[in-house]
């Protein structure tokens, strides 16, 4: 069996899994989890970046340029213009034109704030970016974004960092069935089997990040958490069985042979 690459925006990639940098313990935990991973992108928040000294090491600095494409994300945005703004920041610090939008109001749910997020992607695409946004698991947002030219729609699984899993999957299953552009699961998976029913949903990628930076071998889990994905991508292309309300024999029925009659 063999399966299409995942292109976003034109630009192909061999890894369905796109990993965060936020909450490792060390530079060490976080290279050995991203490189465990196998992800070709990786998402950095641009806010949390000490960009007043040149001179001084960031984030960006660990991370090999030419191996992975480099994903700035807008989280700690409490609205549009905050956003618009580390938008365009992040596009002179990185020389790139992609952007994770992220628009998050309330410090304590984290939840996305949908009229600000749709706002902001379009002056983004009218400025040439492409937008990858994140979103609560709303069809109809996710069709608004995709309309207006954003290149991905990144519907949550459930609330950053909670490790809940998948609480949105029907939703979640209407954004895949209308969705012409690729649909990101993102946050609140918790372990490999999370990112693997995203996956088996119909779900065309998985970003992770918390699962993977507080675990006890955060480079163990990122391997987990890549076959994961592998595993939900291959069943979803296999074709489940449906489900049924009463049980099917899996052996055959006839050639059996009948105990003699008295």
């Amino acid at each position: 069996m063999t399966d299409e690459p995942l292109v976003i925006a034109g630009k192909s990639f061999r890894s369905r899994l796109m990993i965060g940098t936020g909450k490792y313990r060390t530079m060490e935990e976080q290279g050995a989890a991203i490189e465990a991973s196998g992800a070709e992108i990786i998402t950095v928040a641009i806010r949390r970046l000490d960009l007043s000294d040149p001179q001084k090491k960031t984030l960006l600095d660990y991370i090999d340029w030419s191996r992975y494409t480099i994903l700035p994300n807008t989280a700690g945005c409490r609205n549009a213009e905050e956003a618009l703004f580390t938008a365009r920041l992040a596009r002179e610090v990185t020389g790139s034109n992609w952007i994770k939008l992220e628009v998050q109001p309330d410090p304590t749910s984290l939840l996305p704030d949908p009229i600000d997020t749709l706002r902001a992607a379009e002056q983004l695409i009218a400025e040439g970016f492409v937008v990858l946004p994140y979103i609560h698991a709303d069809p109809i947002l996710a069709r608004r974004l995709e309309e207006v030219g954003c290149a991905t729609v990144m519907p949550l699984g459930s609330p950053i960092g909670s490790g809940q899993g998948i609480l949105t999957a029907e939703e979640i299953k209407l954004i895949i069935a209308q969705a012409h552009v690729p649909v990101v699961v993102d946050a609140g998976l918790g372990v490999p089997s999370d990112a693997s029913l995203a996956m088996e949903l119909g779900a065309d990628a998985c970003l992770v990040n918390t699962a993977i930076a507080q675990a006890q071998q955060p480079a163990l889990m990122a391997e987990a958490f890549r076959l994961g994905v592998a595993a939900g991508r291959s069943a979803y292309l296999a074709g489940r069985i449906p489900r049924r309300a009463t049980a099917t024999a899996s052996s055959p029925e006839t050639g059996v042979p009948q105990p003699a009659a008295r």
